[in-house]
């Protein structure tokens, strides 16, 4: 892995928790709305938020952010934390030391700028429509260049078998291994080492 040129990503995770048993117990306590105020008084997993991508898709759980080296589809770096963390947010965990990042949308603000900056990388993530100096051509070329590694992240698990972000880090990083160990034995047949004599 180089880390010369990083695609960045979140994903959900939804929790391992009844929200049925938590709802009837937040009607039963008289609170009004079942929210992440409410919750860590009546969760069982404290952790847990309710997230939303996209502005339509609300899930109740954790966020996974993961960094994948695009010279080998190796994952480098994977962080969990509580899904109410903007993508942009989380990606401080997952910056690479060096090069450049590719990202969508979710990245495209203050936040990550200011964490690529902090490293000195350069960004390469898809501007919103309503961005000032939005270049259609220059973003359908990043969406391009980072549409192989997407399917990391589709055959992945979103629900959790554990609670808290601590077990479910360490899930994250367990997975990450075998990815990258699965990863290995196609390269190894792409690019086989020269023998040694």
């Amino acid at each position: 892995m180089n880390e010369v040129f990083t695609f960045i990503d979140a994903s959900y995770l939804i929790s391992k928790s009844n929200l049925w048993k938590e709802r009837d117990k937040a009607i039963k306590e008289k609170y009004e709305k079942l929210n992440n105020e409410i919750l860590p008084k009546i969760a069982k997993d404290k952790q847990a938020k309710f997230g939303c991508k996209g502005g339509n898709k609300f899930w109740y759980g954790f966020k996974k952010h993961s960094s994948v080296d695009m010279q080998s589809g190796m994952i480098n770096k994977v962080a969990v934390t509580k899904a109410i963390t903007i993508d942009s947010k989380g990606m401080k965990h997952v910056t690479p030391e060096s090069g450049s990042i590719y990202a969508d949308k979710g990245y495209s603000d203050k936040n990550a700028k200011a964490a690529a900056a902090k490293r000195n990388l350069h960004l390469g993530a898809v501007k919103k429509n309503n961005m000032i100096g939005k270049n259609k051509d220059l973003d359908k070329w990043y969406t391009k260049l980072r549409s192989p590694y997407k399917r990391i992240f589709s055959k992945t698990n979103h629900r959790v078998k554990y609670q808290r972000i601590a077990k479910n880090q360490f899930t994250a990083f367990m997975e990450a291994i075998v990815h990258n160990l699965k990863r290995s034995i196609i390269l190894e047949d792409l690019y086989p080492s020269p023998e040694i004599i």
